[in-house]
């Protein structure tokens, strides 16, 4: 039987107090358990920022790549050996900036992978500058004038990119994040789950989320829906926007 102390490491986790990759770092490790997945059956993947550091502190085989680079690797790992459970982790920067050419490709490649990005809108591992998903106008050291372009949007993205498990969870929910891991785990085919991640230093801080996360009351077979819901600005909705099968 898999316990949670499996997964376990030894080494202690050093993000900023408050910070909520300790909720996603916690989630990741309660799905994979809850799954009955061992943890020589698991590999995590990861590129560069805070987020990446999270495979230091699972138990199981990880792998630090390049800024950006996660996705090529982890689709290597699951290529090589189709047995084992992969999850490969990004940032909003990471992941929808310098990694936004693997993100599209692999969402429409549908290589059985499990993507978790953790989205605050900042760089926070470089002091805060802007990231593709933050609003426009966002402020920084950097951009003391403001942000110029408009966001990206990872939900509608992936859904016209051709992936076929497109999911947002909010790090303060840690029931219906781990919830929809396990689906995104469970899934045959490339998933994505963005996960709203409060960076108290340079972004905002969980109370901000909490008065615009809203829960998603819609048909997750329905793609078209899916992606009216994510073009749907109005709140930050959370669930399972799109997933394909019976």
């Amino acid at each position: 039987m898999v316990e949670l102390q499996d997964y376990n490491s030894l080494e202690k986790p050093n993000w900023c107090p408050g910070c909520g990759d300790f909720a996603i770092l916690g989630g990741v490790k309660k799905a994979l358990v809850e799954l009955g997945v061992e943890s020589k059956d698991a590999v995590l993947v990861s590129g560069v920022g805070c987020f990446a550091k999270l495979p230091y502190w699972v138990k199981a085989y990880g792998f630090v790549g390049l800024h950006g680079r996660s996705l090529p690797v982890a689709q290597g790992v699951k290529l090589a050996n189709s047995k084992l459970k992969v999850l490969a982790f990004g940032g909003d920067g990471d992941g929808y900036g310098e990694g936004g050419n693997h993100f599209i490709h692999a969402c429409r490649r549908g290589v059985d992978v499990t993507y978790i990005v953790h989205n605050n809108s900042v760089f926070g591992l470089t002091t805060g500058q802007y990231s593709p998903t933050a609003e426009q106008g966002r402020r920084s050291k950097a951009s003391p004038a403001g942000s110029l372009e408009k966001p990206v949007n990872p939900l509608a993205l992936a859904l016209a990119s051709g992936a076929t498990f497109v999911a947002r969870v909010f790090a303060g929910d840690l029931v219906g994040m781990v919830e929809v891991m396990k689906k995104a785990i469970e899934h045959k085919g490339f998933a994505l789950v963005d996960v709203l991640q409060p960076c108290v230093t340079y972004g905002f801080g969980m109370d901000w989320y909490k008065e615009r996360v809203c829960a998603l009351d819609h048909d997750s077979k329905d793609l078209k829906g899916a992606m009216e819901k994510a073009m749907d600005n109005s709140k930050l909705w959370c669930g399972v926007f799109y997933e394909e099968g019976d």
